[in-house]
């Protein structure tokens, strides 16, 4: 019996061990998955720190501008230095100054927005005029307008002029488009003035237009600060042909009868030592 109880309580024991053996192979696959869970999570941490540390980098600078006069008035939305979209509340709708090339950005309800918030601008500028009548407006000049097209001119080929100032203050200027001395409207249009980083402004005009060999154009600019309008003056050239080709080609013949005639003086040469 005792044998027996002995040989019983060593095999407990070793069952025992076993059992241990095994919850201590479980509690060490358990603390090493809980070891690579950890490490997993810490490098999705890390990725997601890289992550926002690149977008980080990449700003964008939104512009909303939204003002008015007595007889006038303006609203605009840009991005990045560029607008795109304003309000042409002559013409009653949404402009979207954007290059065909990219997806348009799209604004609903903007317009009808825009209509609603220039009422709200005009009654706070009767109380604005009433308040800040005493000081004093400072006035800057806007440069010399630059005049230029939007694609290479081809003659009969739709184009684009644009008229270009900056550097003024208050905004805006006015303009206004001649075609042979008679003033031009239909096809123009005009930006909302675009801030510059030092307080002045920008603006441009486009006209759009027929290039016809001898037409005339000119852009005119008025501002508060100018004791005249500023013009400048664009008009449709001829593109004269190169002289390139014709010097090739003087060149050419010149060295084929210099060529000729040095041949010519060999032969005989020749001829005579014969």
């Amino acid at each position: 019996c005792s044998w027996s109880f002995s040989d019983c309580c060593s095999g407990i024991r070793r069952v025992s061990d076993r059992f241990r053996s095994t919850e201590s192979l479980r509690h060490v696959q358990v603390y090493r998955e809980m070891k690579m869970m950890k490490m997993m999570m810490m490098m999705m941490v890390l990725v997601l720190s890289s992550l926002l540390c690149v977008s980080a980098d990449v700003l964008h600078q939104h512009i909303h501008i939204n003002g008015c006069s007595d007889s006038d008035g303006e609203l605009m939305y840009g991005l990045d230095g560029e607008e795109y979209w304003y309000a042409d509340f002559i013409n009653k709708r949404g402009v979207e100054p954007q290059p065909s090339f990219i997806d348009h950005i799209t604004i609903q309800g903007a317009y009808e927005s825009a209509v609603a918030g220039q009422k709200m601008c005009r009654r706070n500028l009767k109380a604005d005029q009433r308040d800040f009548k005493d000081l004093p407006l400072e006035l800057d000049a806007p440069s010399s307008p630059m005049v230029y097209t939007k694609e290479a001119v081809e003659l009969r080929e739709k184009n684009t002029l644009i008229c270009y100032v900056t550097g003024f203050y208050p905004a805006p200027v006015i303009f206004s488009w001649t075609k042979n001395g008679e003033k031009v409207t239909e096809g123009s249009s005009t930006n909302v003035p675009y801030p510059n980083k030092d307080g002045s402004f920008n603006q441009f005009s486009r006209l759009e237009f027929i290039p016809q060999l001898g037409d005339i154009y000119s852009c005119t600019v008025n501002h508060l600060a100018l004791d005249h309008p500023l013009t400048r003056i664009w008009d449709v050239e001829k593109t004269e042909p190169g002289i390139g080709p014709a010097v090739f080609c003087g060149l050419g013949l010149t060295v084929g009868l210099l060529g000729v005639a040095a041949g010519t003086f060999f032969f005989i040469k020749r001829n005579e030592c014969s």
